[in-house]
């Protein structure tokens, strides 16, 4: 075993102290739901028979007889959503490899799974962080029968695998396994979708070559191609344990794929009471694990919204990290992966080069990542150091490439892109924020123009289209974060943002809003907090003021006199439009209740677990 980074034991020891109290209060509750028979077992009769008076009778007397375990099935399937749509033929692979080794499978429940994608710049979009709490509600409730002994978590997209696991965590209790769809193969290369954006957001194209473009690059039944929060999701799953090793990025399809699907169905049962190695899903989640997720995210140049979701599961399991976490692993870990927005490739290129094992590998060999700790595969996080293949039928594993296969895709930790990640903590007299720089080049990450203040994505739009923004300019758009609005991305801001920084302007983007899980190559100071509707500073902004943003340094400053900048009163916001229509008026209560961006955007409690976080 490599020995440790100082800077990553620093952050370890600093979490394992704040998460004394929080961490210990968990592990007890999941202790005491805990049970040395099925869980079923405690059902009365008639609690029992309806359980299971739909099981096919093969199943029936394993349920009555209470000697097999039983596996629950919770997915977040449709057939609209590409990513979610290869998971259909899932529940039958399950059951039958279930049976195989002395088990039995129940569909327990679905979750809603929405698609940022469909929903950008639509009103849509205001419910999709909140989604995320939705699905750990309805992962609640399907679990909440009783009937299960371990469960499969079926999902792949931005808010549904953070929901997921959230609710998983709540059954701490339970063993787990994630259960991945896989990308779509590649289609239009990425570097052509971004200049046929660009082209029609100058009006050089038409609608019709944009729908052909963007119907070139989404083509197929799996997960987008580009490097956003759901192949992050994948991603990091694999860093935490939670996936078979080198599951993220199997095609749907593949027989490989329907064949690590059965085996997550036999790997769980042997996680249970009934097998060798009982292993709750709540004691697997720890400390370490939840910092190698950390790093994962960051060496991979992954999904800024990873700053919410990372934190709001990390604190489902009592562990308490925050922003500072991330800024400091940040600065000592190397960005290893050029994924589109990062650079030109897609994650089927990634995977080809070497992928999650190779990358993983190289983390732990220069002592980046925490080894000891507990996964779905056995003790040791060098079980993930390999890649699958078949061998009759079912997956076996060997070690990953030992050089990658494109370096202009994946690098070694001894040579990587950067020598840090670049996903950072800024802060200043605007509140505390994110910005990814991994994508930005180094002349453009320093930016001071004056701002230009905004009450919508659509009116920066508007101002484009009609050339108002033909200058060095600061974006800002204030009330977007969740208490505002449930904080949409703002990613249809990307290409017109790219286009006036192509044309020589100094440019950036200010909010407490979010960015897409692929913020791109302009820099933006993302998730400000506090955010605006709970008295963050952002709101005092006005037109002309000049704005400093420097995301090498990790500085966010109007530079207003003191005395000026203290006696503002915040900008007057009207919101109700915000709050009605497509189903926004169910989500008051969530808007209302929600926590900090730093502490997760959390609108459901979890007790014990929501300690405070820097600036929250």
């Amino acid at each position: 075993m490599a020995a440790l980074h100082p800077g990553l034991i620093a952050v370890t020891e600093r979490v394992l102290s704040r998460s004394r109290q929080t961490r210990l209060a968990y592990l007890e509750a999941i202790a005491r739901a805990a049970d040395d028979r099925p869980r079923r077992g405690g059902l009365s009769c008639t609690n029992l028979a309806h359980g299971f008076a739909a099981a096919p009778e093969q199943d029936k007397s394993a349920l009555k007889g209470l000697q097999w375990p039983n596996l629950a099935i919770v997915s977040a399937y449709n057939d609209m959503l590409s990513a979610h749509q290869p998971l259909n033929s899932y529940p039958d692979i399950i059951r039958q490899a279930a049976r195989e080794v002395g088990a039995t499978a129940q569909f327990a429940g679905g979750v809603p799974a929405m698609c940022d994608g469909v929903t950008q710049g639509q009103p849509g979009m205001q419910l999709s962080l909140f989604s995320r709490d939705v699905i750990a509600l309805s992962t609640a409730v399907a679990l909440s029968h009783d009937m299960f002994d371990a469960a499969l978590y079926l999902g792949v997209c931005d808010k549904i695998v953070p929901g997921l696991l959230i609710g998983a965590l709540c059954f701490g209790h339970l063993p787990a396994v994630f259960v991945a769809g896989g990308p779509m193969p590649s289609g239009l290369p990425n570097p052509e979708k971004a200049r046929i954006r660009q082209q029609f957001a100058q009006g050089k194209v038409g609608r019709e070559a944009l729908l052909d473009a963007e119907s070139a690059s989404y083509h197929s039944p799996g997960t987008c191609t580009f490097y956003g929060t759901a192949n992050s999701n994948q991603l990091v799953l694999e860093f935490m344990g939670l996936h078979l090793p080198g599951a993220a990025f199997v095609n749907p399809g593949d027989p490989l794929r329907f064949a690590l699907t059965a085996e997550a169905a036999r790997r769980v049962a042997g996680l249970t009471r009934f097998g060798d190695r009982y292993l709750p899903i709540g004691r697997l989640v720890d400390e370490k694990v939840v910092i190698n997720g950390l790093v994962g995210l960051l060496a991979s140049g992954g999904s800024t919204n990873h700053t919410l979701h990372l934190v709001a599961t990390a604190r489902a399991a009592g562990i308490c990290i925050d922003w500072d976490d991330f800024d400091a692993l940040s600065r000592i870990v190397p960005l290893l992966a050029r994924v589109y927005p990062n650079g030109s490739a897609d994650v089927n290129h990634l995977h080809a080069a070497g992928g999650t094992g190779f990358m993983i590998r190289e983390l732990l060999d220069a002592g980046l990542l925490h080894e000891d700790v507990e996964t779905v595969m056995g003790s040791g996080l060098r079980h993930y150091t390999e890649e699958p293949f078949l061998d009759e039928g079912k997956p076996v594993w060997r070690p990953a490439p030992a050089v990658s296969a494109d370096a202009d895709v994946l690098r070694g930790a001894g040579e990587p892109f950067d020598k840090s990640s670049g996903l950072r903590l800024i802060s200043g007299n605007l509140g505390r924020g994110i910005i990814k720089t991994s994508a930005v080049q180094a002349a453009h990450r320093i930016v001071q123009a004056p701002a230009r203040v905004f009450a919508s994505q659509q009116a920066v739009m508007q101002a484009f289209q009609d050339g108002e923004l033909d200058q060095d300019v600061m974006v800002v758009l204030p009330y977007q974060g969740p208490r505002a609005c449930g904080m949409p991305e703002l990613h249809k801001l990307t290409p017109l943002l790219s286009v006036l920084q192509d044309r020589g302007f100094q440019v950036g983007l200010v909010t407490d809003g979010r960015m897409s899980g692929a913020s791109g190559r302009v820099p933006a100071a993302i998730h400000l907090s506090p955010e605006c509707l709970s008295g963050g500073p952002l709101a005092r902004i006005r037109d002309g003021d000049m704005v400093r943003l420097d995301g090498d340094a990790g500085t966010l400053d109007a530079l207003v006199d003191e005395a000026d900048w203290r006696a503002r009163t915040p900008l007057p916001a009207d919101l109700s439009p915000e709050h009605e229509g497509l189903g926004r008026e169910l989500f008051d209560t969530f808007r209302a209740n929600t926590s900090s961006a730093e502490t997760g955007a959390m609108s459901i409690m979890l007790r014990g677990a929501l300690g405070t976080g820097g600036g929250a």
